[in-house]
């Protein structure tokens, strides 16, 4: 058998097709055989909380994962047998940042700020103050007033900007700086024993910046948008990111197309993979 690999998903419109471009027919498919494989280790990576992670998984028919990053990095899951089961170490390597402070001490911080609405109950979690804002073009200076806020107060925060374009509204989150998708996934990645050029990460906007912006192999879906493309593009080490353009099995690099699509690029091996199991369902 090969070495493990560690394919990390982030789920809105990287894996799941809920954006306004088409989605290759064929390439969910595709990747759920793929995901059985005894190689792959799978990871949701999103900033849904646990259940509209589970909500997502029914509704698009997706595998169940190995693991999941949720709530924009601040909670890590593993699953085993037909539990979900927090992991606390993480937990704990984060929760210190915000010295001392809880989610309902910096929320009062903020509540003056203009043009932050806090977000419902159900999308706020312990170590994850959310708020919705106007879909800013550039929000350096709303960013700026709440990052000095915080800080007055002693807390260590990591602020996560990013725009819902199918509803054109801005989502600010609030986190312990040590809490991202990255430091979360190069947490789990560690405990795995996984090399970072066994690990793969797939994402399409801005609050997945930050990896698509790291050293660890990263792709960008095809339907993401320009303003994203360039940012990370500028941002990337050169030979860490790859952008999908389609063409893979005849798909379009939409979605997960583009998620298969650039983790051949990165692991060449994989490519047999999906060819034979193009050849059997062409067969079939």
């Amino acid at each position: 058998m090969e070495a493990p690999l560690l394919l990390a998903t982030d789920l809105d419109r990287t894996l799941l097709p809920n954006g306004d471009q088409p989605e290759s027919p064929e390439a969910r498919a595709y990747f759920r055989r793929l995901a059985a494989r005894p190689e792959v280790r799978l990871a949701y990576v999103s900033g849904r909380h646990r259940q509209l992670v589970e909500a997502a998984m029914a509704e698009y028919a997706l595998p169940r994962p190995d693991f999941v990053i949720a709530d924009v990095g601040t909670t890590l899951y593993e699953a085993r047998g037909d539990g979900w089961y927090a992991r606390e170490d993480w937990q704990q390597a984060i929760a210190a940042d915000w010295g001392g402070h809880s989610h309902a001490d910096l929320a009062a911080l903020l509540t003056d700020v203009p043009g932050l609405r806090l977000q419902e109950t159900a999308k706020q979690s312990a170590c994850k103050l959310s708020y919705y804002a106007a879909a800013l073009a550039d929000p350096a200076a709303l960013l700026a007033w709440v990052h000095d806020r915080l800080a007055a107060s002693g807390a260590r925060c990591n602020l996560v900007w990013s725009v819902d374009e199918t509803t054109a509204t801005g989502l600010l989150d609030v986190l312990p700086a040590s809490a991202s998708k990255l430091h979360a996934l190069e947490f789990l990645r560690a405990r795995l024993g996984i090399p970072p050029q066994r690990t793969v990460f797939a994402g399409d906007s801005g609050n997945d910046m930050e990896v698509l912006s790291s050293d660890l192999p990263a792709v960008l879906v095809a339907n993401a948008q320009e303003t994203v493309r360039a940012e990370a593009v500028a941002r990337a080490p050169a030979g860490s990111l790859y952008l999908a353009r389609g063409g893979l099995l005849g798909m379009n690099g939409n979605y997960s197309a583009g998620l298969l699509e650039g983790l051949v690029h990165f692991i060449p091996a994989t490519r047999a993979w999906l060819e034979a199991d193009a050849s059997r369902n062409l067969g079939a």
